[in-house]
């Protein structure tokens, strides 16, 4: 029952004690007290049905209680002053739970055009993805979709349009000329020497208009920079979580050569979070200790099921997973650095290999390193930081992530340098990759990503972009790419390991996907890309023709096949309560992905065969 019968100054003062709405103005709440309807629900009346079309109104709880129902299983109960319905309304999406009156209640009911204005609100956005990002998976919307969750996709794939871009002495009425005719809420700045500059709606009316600045002056008068931007295949979930983090609304998102693919918005995100599952990272920065965080820790495996199950993509699960390992140990780095003080220098941790190109699985190691900055004395920063190396390694293996049993790990002392000694000793391998280890080392360190310390840019990779001039190591980066080769031995037409503990099984890790991985690495330096997915390389290695388009193009197939199939082994001896590993038994495929998969093989070592007779012969 709807009743529009409530004075106003009531209704605002009610909102006004309450999320997202405390956060507001009052004459900003006014205007939402005067659009408010009032409902009346008699005890067990449904209020929001599952599965209904997405809805057109948000509700607040005024009185009395509301239980929130996924498939029968009660999963919250809300209380005077919770607000539910906005993921629905901001998603597009048909609800993805049942509400139903718990007694007799009242709810004040706002409009979609007018709760989208508020919930577009900086406070209001922050509500919402932080309740989106809080709640149980089954909350936030119907998961018949969850298989093209955007939140699971790389955040390219929520690019809406080309960007607006310009020069920064460019009039500023010129610029916002651009960007009403284009629709856009932000213009690129491009500044000339590689970094970026913005200019969104909000500046427009905080530094041009508030501020009575000149429309033709230059546009870099008005814009904020540099640009904090992201790549493309990064997750739009954890890109959210950054923007939260940083206050920011707008990312450019900027491809591994460097070119401007487009801006994403926050709201664009939070839409795109409010079908995600994905929710242990939440529960991971708000936890107190490290036993909390082993035993949430415990709950990705079972996650990594879930979304196999959704359909999600290989490819995708495996960058969620690497995020969430990254999150685990950015705060496990946070209790540790609290434990042991103030330090003598700032520093980042380094994740390595997999988890760097967030290409990790369950049966993945953790490689990492550690770097400081600044001119601080070695003899104080090294022990205490390889002190914390140590810590937070013991930890993760507690979580479930073993170490890299090669030692490539920020408990080896070796691994935990200044910045200047990392970029000298990349640099040497560049200037003579005849060095003994200078390849591995090379091949671990291009792989390399900030994880916690660094926000924009990748010191120690970006150093190598200096390889593309060098054929020298090219070439033999090029040989380095064929060590790995599947093992001899068939079984019905595909390779299998012939002696030892996995007789008769097929390693997709050395004999798959390592090939393919070290073959982008080396195809990628040479296009001019250092830290990048092996799929990103592969596509801007066969857009600068370091690879033959064709021969990128089945690389990035063949990736993705193995990738899909070591995840549903791994999958499977998760369900059985076994260790994941890449040693998988030809006799669990059928016929048909046996013979894709001989096929996929095959390619890849054509592939390598024509690299292995002339690697320099696609460097230019």
């Amino acid at each position: 029952m709807i009743d529009s019968r409530v004075a106003s100054d009531e209704v605002a003062r009610f909102l006004l004690a309450h999320p997202p709405f405390d956060a507001l103005d009052e004459d900003t709440v006014g205007r939402v007290a005067d659009a408010v309807e009032v409902e009346s629900y008699l005890a067990g009346a449904t209020i929001i049905r599952q599965g209904a079309k997405p809805v057109e109104h948000v509700r607040v709880v005024r009185t009395g209680a509301v239980e929130i129902v996924h498939d029968a299983r009660v999963l919250d109960l809300l209380a005077e002053g919770e607000l539910f319905g906005h993921a629905s309304m901001l998603s597009g999406l048909p609800v993805g739970f049942e509400a139903r009156a718990v007694e007799d209640t009242i709810c004040y009911r706002i409009g979609a055009d007018v709760a989208r204005a508020v919930l577009g609100d900086p406070a209001g956005l922050r509500f919402v993805a932080r309740s989106l990002l809080e709640q149980a998976p089954e909350f936030a919307c119907d998961d018949r979709g969850a298989g093209h969750d955007p939140a699971h996709q790389p955040v390219g794939t929520v690019i809406r349009a080309a960007p607006t871009v310009c020069r920064p002495e460019a009039p500023i009425r010129d610029v916002a000329q651009s960007m009403t005719d284009a629709g856009a809420t932000s213009a690129i700045v491009e500044l000339g020497d590689g970094t970026l500059g913005i200019l969104t709606d909000r500046d427009l009316r905080t530094r041009v208009v508030a501020r009575g600045l000149p429309a033709d002056s230059p546009v870099a008068d008005a814009m904020s920079a540099p640009a904090y931007t992201c790549r493309p295949d990064r997750l739009g979930g954890d890109v959210l979580l950054e923007m939260l983090d940083r206050g920011f609304r707008h990312f450019p998102v900027v491809s591994a050569t460097g070119s401007v693919l487009g801006v994403v918005e926050d709201l664009d995100l939070v839409a795109a979070h409010a079908r995600s599952p994905f929710f242990l990272r939440q529960r991971i920065s708000a936890a107190r200790s490290v036993d909390e965080l082993v035993s949430t820790a415990r709950e990705l495996r079972p996650t990594v099921i879930a979304m196999y199950e959704a359909r999600v993509a290989a490819t995708n699960i495996m960058a969620v997973y690497s995020v969430v390992v990254d999150a685990l140990t950015r705060r496990l780095l946070d209790l540790a650095v609290e434990e042991a003080g103030e330090l003598p220098a700032p520093f980042a941790w380094l994740a390595l290999g997999s988890l760097a190109r967030r290409e990790a699985a369950p049966s993945s190691d953790v490689d990492s390193a550690m770097v400081w900055f600044g001119d601080a004395d070695e003899a104080l920063i090294r022990p205490r930081l390889h002190e914390i190396g140590t810590k937070v390694m013991a930890e993760l293996e507690r979580c479930g992530f073993p170490p890299d049993p090669h030692g490539a790990t920020a408990s080896n002392r070796l691994f935990v340098r200044s910045l200047s000694s990392w970029q000298d000793a990349a640099r040497s391998r560049i200037a003579d990759p005849s060095q003994q280890n200078a390849l591995i080392l090379v091949s671990v360190l291009v792989d390399s990503r900030p994880v916690r310390g660094v926000h924009t840019g990748t010191p120690v990779a970006d150093t190598f972009r200096l390889a593309e001039r060098n054929p020298a190591l090219l070439r033999l980066l090029a040989r380095f790419a064929l060590s790995y080769r599947p093992p001899t031995g068939f079984f019905r037409g595909l390779v299998v390991e012939h002696s030892g503990e996995h007789r008769g099984r097929l390693d997709l890790k050395h004999g798959g996907m390592i090939p393919i991985v070290d073959l982008a690495r080396w195809a990628g330096m040479a296009a001019g890309v250092t830290t990048a997915s092996t799929i990103e390389r592969l596509r801007a290695a066969g857009a600068a023709g370091t690879l033959s388009e064709p021969d990128s193009r089945t690389l990035e197939e063949a990736y993705e096949l193995i990738s899909a199939l070591r995840l549903q082994h791994q999958v499977r001896q998760l369900r059985a309560g076994e260790e994941p590993d890449d040693f998988l038994d030809p006799r669990a495929l059928s016929a048909l992905t046996r013979s894709h998969l001989k096929e996929a093989f095959r390619a890849v070592a054509s592939i390598q065969k024509r690299v292995a007779a002339d690697p320099s012969a696609s460097i230019r």
